[in-house]
Protein backbone atom coordinates (compact mmCIF):
# COMPACT_ATOMS: atom_id res chain seq x y z
CA UNK A 1 0.00 0.00 0.00
CA UNK A 2 1.50 3.32 -1.08
CA UNK A 3 2.03 6.18 1.30
CA UNK A 4 -0.21 8.31 -0.91
CA UNK A 5 -3.03 5.81 -0.48
CA UNK A 6 -2.55 5.76 3.27
CA UNK A 7 -2.81 9.58 3.32
CA UNK A 8 -6.05 9.53 1.31
CA UNK A 9 -7.78 7.17 3.72
CA UNK A 10 -7.05 9.23 6.83
CA UNK A 11 -9.99 11.17 8.25
CA UNK A 12 -9.72 14.92 7.77
CA UNK A 13 -7.80 16.60 10.52
CA UNK A 14 -10.09 18.44 12.94
CA UNK A 15 -10.14 22.18 13.31
CA UNK A 16 -10.41 23.92 16.64
CA UNK A 17 -13.87 24.56 18.02
CA UNK A 18 -13.21 28.30 17.67
CA UNK A 19 -12.40 27.96 13.98
CA UNK A 20 -15.31 25.59 13.39
CA UNK A 21 -17.66 28.17 14.89
CA UNK A 22 -16.06 30.90 12.78
CA UNK A 23 -16.71 28.94 9.57
CA UNK A 24 -20.36 28.51 10.53
CA UNK A 25 -20.73 32.21 11.30
CA UNK A 26 -19.84 32.90 7.68
CA UNK A 27 -22.99 31.16 6.43
CA UNK A 28 -26.60 32.32 6.05
CA UNK A 29 -28.99 29.55 5.02
CA UNK A 30 -32.56 29.06 3.89
CA UNK A 31 -34.77 26.21 5.05
CA UNK A 32 -38.24 24.67 4.87
CA UNK A 33 -40.72 25.16 7.69
CA UNK A 34 -43.20 27.57 9.24
CA UNK A 35 -43.54 26.24 12.77
CA UNK A 36 -40.73 23.69 12.97
CA UNK A 37 -37.36 23.36 11.30
CA UNK A 38 -35.07 20.48 10.37
CA UNK A 39 -32.68 18.86 12.84
CA UNK A 40 -29.88 19.62 10.38
CA UNK A 41 -30.58 23.33 10.83
CA UNK A 42 -30.54 22.93 14.60
CA UNK A 43 -27.11 21.32 14.41
CA UNK A 44 -25.81 24.11 12.18
CA UNK A 45 -27.10 26.71 14.63
CA UNK A 46 -25.53 24.84 17.52
CA UNK A 47 -22.16 24.99 15.77
CA UNK A 48 -22.38 28.75 15.32
CA UNK A 49 -24.45 29.42 12.17
CA UNK A 50 -24.35 33.13 11.44
CA UNK A 51 -27.87 33.58 10.15
CA UNK A 52 -30.97 32.30 8.43
CA UNK A 53 -32.92 33.95 5.62
CA UNK A 54 -36.71 33.68 5.46
CA UNK A 55 -38.79 33.42 2.30
CA UNK A 56 -42.50 33.13 1.51
CA UNK A 57 -42.23 29.40 2.18
CA UNK A 58 -41.55 30.24 5.85
CA UNK A 59 -44.44 32.70 6.23
CA UNK A 60 -48.05 31.97 7.09
CA UNK A 61 -49.10 34.90 9.27
CA UNK A 62 -47.59 37.39 11.68
CA UNK A 63 -48.07 35.35 14.84
CA UNK A 64 -46.50 32.30 13.23
CA UNK A 65 -43.46 34.24 12.00
CA UNK A 66 -42.84 35.66 15.48
CA UNK A 67 -43.11 32.19 17.00
CA UNK A 68 -40.67 30.89 14.39
CA UNK A 69 -38.09 33.62 14.96
CA UNK A 70 -38.38 33.22 18.74
CA UNK A 71 -37.83 29.46 18.39
CA UNK A 72 -34.78 29.97 16.20
CA UNK A 73 -33.29 32.49 18.57
CA UNK A 74 -33.98 30.23 21.55
CA UNK A 75 -31.41 27.86 20.04
CA UNK A 76 -28.82 30.62 19.74
CA UNK A 77 -29.57 34.22 20.82
CA UNK A 78 -26.96 35.71 18.48
CA UNK A 79 -28.48 34.17 15.34
CA UNK A 80 -29.28 36.82 12.73
CA UNK A 81 -32.72 36.38 11.12
CA UNK A 82 -32.89 38.12 7.74
CA UNK A 83 -35.31 38.63 4.86
CA UNK A 84 -35.51 40.52 1.54
CA UNK A 85 -37.78 43.46 2.37
CA UNK A 86 -37.56 46.06 -0.40
CA UNK A 87 -41.22 47.01 -0.56
CA UNK A 88 -43.25 47.31 -3.75
CA UNK A 89 -43.65 44.03 -5.59
CA UNK A 90 -40.62 42.48 -3.87
CA UNK A 91 -41.43 40.92 -0.55
CA UNK A 92 -42.31 37.76 1.31
CA UNK A 93 -44.46 39.05 4.16
CA UNK A 94 -47.81 39.82 2.48
CA UNK A 95 -49.68 37.19 4.50
CA UNK A 96 -47.97 38.47 7.66
CA UNK A 97 -49.51 41.93 7.19
CA UNK A 98 -46.58 43.74 5.60
CA UNK A 99 -47.16 47.49 5.14
CA UNK A 100 -48.10 48.44 1.60
CA UNK A 101 -45.27 50.58 0.22
CA UNK A 102 -44.22 51.28 -3.36
CA UNK A 103 -40.92 50.11 -4.77
CA UNK A 104 -37.91 52.39 -4.73
CA UNK A 105 -38.37 53.83 -8.24
CA UNK A 106 -41.71 55.40 -7.30
CA UNK A 107 -40.04 56.88 -4.22
CA UNK A 108 -37.37 58.35 -6.46
CA UNK A 109 -39.99 59.85 -8.75
CA UNK A 110 -41.61 61.62 -5.81
CA UNK A 111 -38.13 62.55 -4.54
CA UNK A 112 -39.16 63.31 -0.97
CA UNK A 113 -36.54 61.70 1.30
CA UNK A 114 -38.77 62.25 4.34
CA UNK A 115 -41.50 60.20 2.67
CA UNK A 116 -38.94 57.51 1.78
CA UNK A 117 -37.92 57.44 5.46
CA UNK A 118 -41.57 57.02 6.52
CA UNK A 119 -41.97 54.07 4.14
CA UNK A 120 -38.70 52.49 5.30
CA UNK A 121 -39.75 53.02 8.92
CA UNK A 122 -43.02 51.18 8.28
CA UNK A 123 -41.21 48.22 6.75
CA UNK A 124 -38.63 48.12 9.56
CA UNK A 125 -41.23 48.55 12.29
CA UNK A 126 -43.15 45.59 10.92
CA UNK A 127 -39.98 43.49 10.89
CA UNK A 128 -39.39 44.42 14.53
CA UNK A 129 -42.81 43.02 15.48
CA UNK A 130 -41.90 39.74 13.78
CA UNK A 131 -38.47 39.34 15.39
CA UNK A 132 -36.70 39.73 12.05
CA UNK A 133 -33.65 41.91 12.63
CA UNK A 134 -31.83 42.08 9.28
CA UNK A 135 -33.28 43.37 6.01
CA UNK A 136 -31.55 42.80 2.66
CA UNK A 137 -32.58 46.27 1.44
CA UNK A 138 -32.35 48.93 0.07
CA UNK A 139 -31.25 48.52 -3.56
CA UNK A 140 -28.39 50.92 -4.36
CA UNK A 141 -28.15 49.95 -8.04
CA UNK A 142 -28.71 52.67 -10.63
CA UNK A 143 -31.30 51.82 -13.29
CA UNK A 144 -29.75 53.26 -16.46
CA UNK A 145 -29.93 50.39 -18.95
CA UNK A 146 -33.24 50.10 -20.78
CA UNK A 147 -32.93 46.33 -21.14
CA UNK A 148 -31.82 45.54 -17.61
CA UNK A 149 -34.13 42.68 -16.62
CA UNK A 150 -33.74 42.56 -12.84
CA UNK A 151 -33.18 45.99 -11.24
CA UNK A 152 -35.67 48.35 -12.92
CA UNK A 153 -38.29 49.64 -10.41
CA UNK A 154 -36.30 48.17 -7.50
CA UNK A 155 -33.87 51.08 -8.00
CA UNK A 156 -34.39 54.67 -6.87
CA UNK A 157 -33.48 55.74 -10.42
CA UNK A 158 -30.56 56.57 -12.70
CA UNK A 159 -29.27 59.69 -10.93
CA UNK A 160 -26.55 58.83 -8.38
CA UNK A 161 -27.23 61.93 -6.25
CA UNK A 162 -30.95 61.15 -6.09
CA UNK A 163 -30.24 57.54 -5.18
CA UNK A 164 -27.76 58.65 -2.53
CA UNK A 165 -30.19 60.91 -0.69
CA UNK A 166 -32.90 58.24 -0.62
CA UNK A 167 -30.45 55.57 0.52
CA UNK A 168 -29.42 57.82 3.40
CA UNK A 169 -33.06 58.31 4.38
CA UNK A 170 -33.84 54.58 4.17
CA UNK A 171 -30.74 53.50 6.11
CA UNK A 172 -31.31 56.05 8.90
CA UNK A 173 -34.97 55.07 9.32
CA UNK A 174 -34.13 51.37 9.43
CA UNK A 175 -31.31 51.94 11.90
CA UNK A 176 -33.66 53.88 14.18
CA UNK A 177 -35.70 50.67 14.48
CA UNK A 178 -32.55 48.67 15.41
CA UNK A 179 -32.88 46.68 12.18
CA UNK A 180 -29.76 46.02 10.10
CA UNK A 181 -30.07 47.34 6.55
CA UNK A 182 -28.07 46.07 3.57
CA UNK A 183 -27.31 48.11 0.44
CA UNK A 184 -27.09 45.96 -2.70
CA UNK A 185 -25.72 44.83 -5.22
CA UNK A 186 -22.14 46.17 -5.06
CA UNK A 187 -20.70 47.66 -7.23
CA UNK A 188 -23.97 47.96 -9.19
CA UNK A 189 -26.25 45.63 -11.19
CA UNK A 190 -28.07 48.31 -13.16
CA UNK A 191 -25.84 48.30 -16.25
CA UNK A 192 -26.39 44.69 -17.34
CA UNK A 193 -28.70 43.01 -19.83
CA UNK A 194 -28.68 39.69 -17.94
CA UNK A 195 -30.35 38.61 -14.71
CA UNK A 196 -27.63 36.90 -12.63
CA UNK A 197 -30.29 34.59 -11.21
CA UNK A 198 -30.25 32.92 -14.63
CA UNK A 199 -26.79 33.41 -16.15
CA UNK A 200 -23.50 35.24 -15.80
CA UNK A 201 -24.01 38.98 -16.18
CA UNK A 202 -21.39 41.28 -17.69
CA UNK A 203 -21.16 45.06 -17.43
CA UNK A 204 -18.62 46.01 -20.12
CA UNK A 205 -18.65 49.77 -19.56
CA UNK A 206 -15.31 51.53 -19.14
CA UNK A 207 -13.85 52.29 -15.73
CA UNK A 208 -14.92 55.92 -15.73
CA UNK A 209 -18.58 55.06 -16.27
CA UNK A 210 -18.53 52.39 -13.57
CA UNK A 211 -17.35 54.96 -11.04
CA UNK A 212 -20.76 56.65 -11.27
CA UNK A 213 -22.43 53.48 -10.01
CA UNK A 214 -20.19 53.46 -6.95
CA UNK A 215 -21.54 56.78 -5.67
CA UNK A 216 -24.75 55.44 -4.08
CA UNK A 217 -22.70 52.76 -2.31
CA UNK A 218 -20.23 55.39 -1.15
CA UNK A 219 -23.17 57.34 0.30
CA UNK A 220 -24.52 54.21 1.99
CA UNK A 221 -21.15 53.53 3.60
CA UNK A 222 -20.91 57.13 4.78
CA UNK A 223 -24.42 56.77 6.25
CA UNK A 224 -23.22 53.82 8.34
CA UNK A 225 -24.97 50.98 6.54
CA UNK A 226 -23.99 47.83 8.48
CA UNK A 227 -24.16 45.42 5.53
CA UNK A 228 -23.48 45.46 1.80
CA UNK A 229 -24.37 42.70 -0.65
CA UNK A 230 -22.15 41.99 -3.66
CA UNK A 231 -23.25 41.41 -7.25
CA UNK A 232 -22.73 38.26 -9.32
CA UNK A 233 -21.64 40.49 -12.22
CA UNK A 234 -18.37 40.57 -14.19
CA UNK A 235 -16.89 44.05 -14.75
CA UNK A 236 -13.95 43.60 -17.16
CA UNK A 237 -12.73 47.13 -16.43
CA UNK A 238 -12.38 46.19 -12.76
CA UNK A 239 -11.53 42.47 -12.93
CA UNK A 240 -11.09 40.75 -16.26
CA UNK A 241 -12.97 37.54 -15.58
CA UNK A 242 -14.28 37.09 -12.05
CA UNK A 243 -17.69 38.37 -10.92
CA UNK A 244 -17.55 41.00 -8.20
CA UNK A 245 -18.71 38.58 -5.56
CA UNK A 246 -15.54 36.48 -6.14
CA UNK A 247 -13.09 39.29 -6.87
CA UNK A 248 -10.41 40.38 -4.39
CA UNK A 249 -9.79 43.47 -6.51
CA UNK A 250 -13.42 44.61 -6.23
CA UNK A 251 -14.23 43.47 -2.70
CA UNK A 252 -10.84 44.30 -1.22
CA UNK A 253 -9.22 47.19 -3.05
CA UNK A 254 -12.38 49.06 -4.08
CA UNK A 255 -14.86 48.31 -1.30
CA UNK A 256 -12.60 48.04 1.74
CA UNK A 257 -9.78 50.43 0.80
CA UNK A 258 -11.41 52.98 -1.51
CA UNK A 259 -14.91 53.17 0.02
CA UNK A 260 -13.66 52.39 3.54
CA UNK A 261 -16.44 49.88 4.31
CA UNK A 262 -15.86 48.10 7.62
CA UNK A 263 -19.18 46.31 8.01
CA UNK A 264 -20.33 42.86 6.93
CA UNK A 265 -20.11 42.06 3.24
CA UNK A 266 -22.78 39.54 2.28
CA UNK A 267 -22.40 37.57 -0.94
CA UNK A 268 -25.64 37.08 -2.87
CA UNK A 269 -27.12 33.58 -3.05
CA UNK A 270 -24.74 30.79 -4.08
CA UNK A 271 -27.32 28.91 -6.15
CA UNK A 272 -27.86 31.78 -8.58
CA UNK A 273 -26.83 30.52 -12.01
CA UNK A 274 -24.08 33.12 -12.45
CA UNK A 275 -22.16 31.28 -9.70
CA UNK A 276 -23.64 27.79 -9.55
CA UNK A 277 -23.23 26.96 -13.24
CA UNK A 278 -19.67 28.28 -13.60
CA UNK A 279 -18.08 27.54 -10.22
CA UNK A 280 -20.53 25.36 -8.28
CA UNK A 281 -22.22 26.45 -5.06
CA UNK A 282 -19.56 25.04 -2.74
CA UNK A 283 -16.52 26.34 -4.62
CA UNK A 284 -18.29 29.66 -5.03
CA UNK A 285 -18.68 29.94 -1.26
CA UNK A 286 -14.99 29.24 -0.69
CA UNK A 287 -13.83 31.70 -3.37
CA UNK A 288 -16.16 34.44 -2.12
CA UNK A 289 -14.83 34.18 1.42
CA UNK A 290 -11.24 34.14 0.17
CA UNK A 291 -11.99 37.24 -1.92
CA UNK A 292 -13.24 39.20 1.06
CA UNK A 293 -16.91 38.30 1.70
CA UNK A 294 -17.86 37.85 5.34
CA UNK A 295 -21.04 35.83 4.83
CA UNK A 296 -22.34 33.78 1.94
CA UNK A 297 -26.05 33.18 1.47
CA UNK A 298 -27.31 29.72 0.51
CA UNK A 299 -30.98 30.46 0.00
CA UNK A 300 -32.29 27.12 -1.27
CA UNK A 301 -34.18 25.11 1.37
CA UNK A 302 -32.18 21.94 0.63
CA UNK A 303 -29.75 21.99 3.54
CA UNK A 304 -27.51 19.48 1.79
CA UNK A 305 -26.41 22.36 -0.44
CA UNK A 306 -25.60 24.42 2.65
CA UNK A 307 -23.69 21.52 4.16
CA UNK A 308 -21.71 21.14 0.94
CA UNK A 309 -20.71 24.81 1.10
CA UNK A 310 -19.78 24.48 4.77
CA UNK A 311 -17.70 21.36 4.14
CA UNK A 312 -15.88 22.97 1.22
CA UNK A 313 -14.88 25.91 3.42
CA UNK A 314 -13.79 23.64 6.28
CA UNK A 315 -11.71 21.52 3.89
CA UNK A 316 -10.11 24.63 2.42
CA UNK A 317 -9.14 25.87 5.86
CA UNK A 318 -7.68 22.49 6.79
CA UNK A 319 -5.63 22.32 3.60
CA UNK A 320 -4.43 25.90 3.77
CA UNK A 321 -6.21 26.94 0.56
CA UNK A 322 -8.23 29.37 2.67
CA UNK A 323 -6.38 31.25 5.38
CA UNK A 324 -7.61 30.88 8.95
CA UNK A 325 -6.98 34.60 9.42
CA UNK A 326 -9.47 35.45 6.65
CA UNK A 327 -12.20 33.31 8.27
CA UNK A 328 -11.54 34.71 11.73
CA UNK A 329 -11.67 38.24 10.34
CA UNK A 330 -15.00 37.56 8.62
CA UNK A 331 -16.47 35.84 11.67
CA UNK A 332 -15.39 38.76 13.85
CA UNK A 333 -17.36 41.19 11.67
CA UNK A 334 -20.43 38.92 11.80
CA UNK A 335 -20.09 38.64 15.58
CA UNK A 336 -20.04 42.42 15.95
CA UNK A 337 -23.07 42.72 13.66
CA UNK A 338 -24.95 40.18 15.78
CA UNK A 339 -24.06 42.05 18.96
CA UNK A 340 -25.82 45.11 17.54
CA UNK A 341 -28.80 43.55 15.80
CA UNK A 342 -29.48 39.88 16.61
CA UNK A 343 -31.57 40.54 19.72
CA UNK A 344 -35.07 41.88 18.94
CA UNK A 345 -36.23 45.13 20.48
CA UNK A 346 -37.74 44.54 23.91
CA UNK A 347 -41.15 45.93 24.82
CA UNK A 348 -43.87 47.46 22.65
CA UNK A 349 -42.98 48.46 19.08
CA UNK A 350 -43.73 52.09 18.26
CA UNK A 351 -46.45 52.57 15.65
CA UNK A 352 -45.51 53.48 12.10
CA UNK A 353 -47.28 55.61 9.51
CA UNK A 354 -49.61 53.13 7.82
CA UNK A 355 -50.56 55.65 5.16
CA UNK A 356 -47.06 56.54 3.98
CA UNK A 357 -47.01 53.94 1.21
CA UNK A 358 -50.35 54.99 -0.27
CA UNK A 359 -49.29 58.64 -0.18
CA UNK A 360 -46.03 57.85 -1.97
CA UNK A 361 -47.71 55.73 -4.64
CA UNK A 362 -50.36 58.36 -5.33
CA UNK A 363 -47.82 61.15 -5.61
CA UNK A 364 -45.71 59.06 -7.98
CA UNK A 365 -48.47 58.03 -10.35
CA UNK A 366 -49.67 61.61 -10.66
CA UNK A 367 -46.13 62.80 -11.43
CA UNK A 368 -46.63 62.14 -15.16
CA UNK A 369 -49.86 64.04 -15.55
CA UNK A 370 -53.39 62.79 -14.98
CA UNK A 371 -55.63 61.68 -17.87
CA UNK A 372 -59.39 62.02 -17.64
CA UNK A 373 -61.07 59.26 -15.60
CA UNK A 374 -62.54 56.35 -17.56
CA UNK A 375 -65.40 54.96 -15.44
CA UNK A 376 -66.78 51.63 -16.55
CA UNK A 377 -63.64 50.85 -18.52
CA UNK A 378 -62.60 47.49 -19.89
CA UNK A 379 -59.01 47.01 -18.70
CA UNK A 380 -56.49 44.66 -20.32
CA UNK A 381 -53.62 44.12 -17.85
CA UNK A 382 -50.59 42.47 -19.44
CA UNK A 383 -47.67 41.46 -17.22
CA UNK A 384 -44.94 38.81 -17.00
CA UNK A 385 -45.18 35.74 -14.75
CA UNK A 386 -43.83 36.11 -11.21
CA UNK A 387 -40.05 35.99 -10.82
CA UNK A 388 -39.29 32.73 -8.94
CA UNK A 389 -36.48 34.21 -6.84
CA UNK A 390 -37.86 37.67 -6.16
CA UNK A 391 -41.23 36.18 -5.30
CA UNK A 392 -43.46 38.92 -6.59
CA UNK A 393 -47.00 37.96 -5.59
CA UNK A 394 -48.79 38.46 -8.92
CA UNK A 395 -51.01 41.39 -7.94
CA UNK A 396 -52.99 42.70 -10.90
CA UNK A 397 -54.32 46.11 -11.85
CA UNK A 398 -57.74 44.72 -12.77
CA UNK A 399 -58.48 43.65 -9.19
CA UNK A 400 -57.53 47.08 -7.89
CA UNK A 401 -59.62 48.84 -10.56
CA UNK A 402 -62.68 46.78 -9.67
CA UNK A 403 -62.24 47.81 -6.04
CA UNK A 404 -62.17 51.47 -7.08
CA UNK A 405 -64.85 51.15 -9.79
CA UNK A 406 -67.24 48.19 -9.48
CA UNK A 407 -68.56 48.91 -13.00
CA UNK A 408 -65.16 48.18 -14.56
CA UNK A 409 -64.32 44.88 -16.22
CA UNK A 410 -61.48 43.39 -18.11
CA UNK A 411 -58.84 40.73 -18.57
CA UNK A 412 -55.60 40.05 -16.68
CA UNK A 413 -52.97 38.20 -18.72
CA UNK A 414 -49.85 36.90 -16.93
CA UNK A 415 -47.49 35.44 -19.51
CA UNK A 416 -47.72 35.04 -23.26
CA UNK A 417 -51.16 33.78 -24.38
CA UNK A 418 -51.41 30.67 -26.55
CA UNK A 419 -53.53 32.42 -29.21
CA UNK A 420 -52.97 36.22 -29.12
CA UNK A 421 -55.16 36.90 -32.16
CA UNK A 422 -58.15 35.10 -30.65
CA UNK A 423 -57.60 36.87 -27.35
CA UNK A 424 -57.50 40.26 -29.08
CA UNK A 425 -60.70 39.48 -31.00
CA UNK A 426 -62.44 38.48 -27.77
CA UNK A 427 -61.31 41.59 -25.91
CA UNK A 428 -62.43 43.91 -28.70
CA UNK A 429 -65.80 42.19 -28.94
CA UNK A 430 -66.49 42.40 -25.20
CA UNK A 431 -65.23 45.98 -24.84
CA UNK A 432 -66.96 47.43 -27.89
CA UNK A 433 -69.13 49.89 -25.92
CA UNK A 434 -66.71 50.58 -23.05
CA UNK A 435 -63.60 52.72 -22.77
CA UNK A 436 -60.58 50.48 -23.37
CA UNK A 437 -57.47 50.64 -21.19
CA UNK A 438 -54.37 48.62 -22.09
CA UNK A 439 -51.75 48.24 -19.37
CA UNK A 440 -48.33 46.69 -19.92
CA UNK A 441 -45.37 45.97 -17.66
CA UNK A 442 -41.95 46.39 -19.28
CA UNK A 443 -43.24 45.57 -22.75
CA UNK A 444 -39.79 46.29 -24.18
CA UNK A 445 -38.50 43.20 -22.40
CA UNK A 446 -41.55 41.09 -23.21
CA UNK A 447 -42.40 41.43 -26.92
CA UNK A 448 -45.65 39.50 -26.62
CA UNK A 449 -47.06 42.38 -24.58
CA UNK A 450 -46.07 44.95 -27.19
CA UNK A 451 -47.58 42.85 -30.00
CA UNK A 452 -50.88 42.35 -28.20
CA UNK A 453 -51.04 46.00 -27.11
CA UNK A 454 -50.35 47.25 -30.63
CA UNK A 455 -52.92 44.89 -32.11
CA UNK A 456 -55.55 46.30 -29.77
CA UNK A 457 -54.53 49.92 -30.36
CA UNK A 458 -54.63 49.44 -34.14
CA UNK A 459 -58.34 48.67 -33.90
CA UNK A 460 -59.09 50.90 -30.92
CA UNK A 461 -56.88 54.00 -31.28
CA UNK A 462 -58.97 55.67 -28.58
CA UNK A 463 -57.65 53.21 -25.97
CA UNK A 464 -55.74 54.58 -23.00
CA UNK A 465 -52.22 53.20 -22.45
CA UNK A 466 -50.91 52.56 -18.96
CA UNK A 467 -47.38 51.50 -17.96
CA UNK A 468 -47.01 49.56 -14.71
CA UNK A 469 -43.22 49.17 -14.90
CA UNK A 470 -40.82 51.80 -16.17
CA UNK A 471 -42.41 54.44 -18.45
CA UNK A 472 -42.76 53.38 -22.09
CA UNK A 473 -44.96 56.08 -23.60
CA UNK A 474 -48.24 55.44 -21.81
CA UNK A 475 -50.53 58.21 -20.64
CA UNK A 476 -50.24 56.95 -17.07
CA UNK A 477 -47.41 55.19 -15.23
CA UNK A 478 -47.43 53.59 -11.79
CA UNK A 479 -43.63 53.03 -11.68
CA UNK A 480 -44.09 49.60 -10.17
CA UNK A 481 -46.41 46.64 -9.67
CA UNK A 482 -46.65 46.61 -5.92
CA UNK A 483 -50.23 46.44 -4.75
CA UNK A 484 -50.15 50.06 -3.58
CA UNK A 485 -48.72 51.20 -6.95
CA UNK A 486 -51.54 49.48 -8.82
CA UNK A 487 -54.16 50.82 -6.42
CA UNK A 488 -52.92 54.37 -7.02
CA UNK A 489 -53.17 53.91 -10.79
CA UNK A 490 -56.63 52.40 -10.44
CA UNK A 491 -57.80 55.42 -8.44
CA UNK A 492 -56.72 57.72 -11.27
CA UNK A 493 -58.50 55.59 -13.86
CA UNK A 494 -61.68 55.48 -11.74
CA UNK A 495 -61.52 59.18 -10.85
CA UNK A 496 -61.64 58.60 -7.09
Amino acid sequence: MSSAHIFETQPPSPVSSELDEAVHRCLVVGFEGTTTFPDTLKRLIDRGLGGVVLFTRNVRDAEQVRELTDALRALRPDLLVAIDNEGGGIGHLVTAGAPDTPGSYALGVVDDPNLTARCADALAGHLATLGVTASYAPVADLQHHARNPVVRTRSFGADPELAARHLRAWIAATEARSIASCAKHFPGHGGTETDSHHDIAVDARPYGELLTDLEPFRAAVAAGVPMLMSAHVVYPALDTNRPATLSRRILGDILRLDLGFEGVLVSDAREMKAIADRYGEAAGARIALAAGADQVVVAVPDLEVSLGCRDEVLDAVRSGRLAEERIMEAAGRVRRLAERYAKPVAGPIAAWDAGAGAEAARRAVRARGVPAPVPGAHLVDLFPPPHPALNWGGEDLLSELRQADPTAGGTAVSGEPADPAALADGILSISARAPLVVATCDAGLHPWQARLRDALLARRPDALRVDTGLPEGGALCSYGRGRVNLRAAAEVLAGV
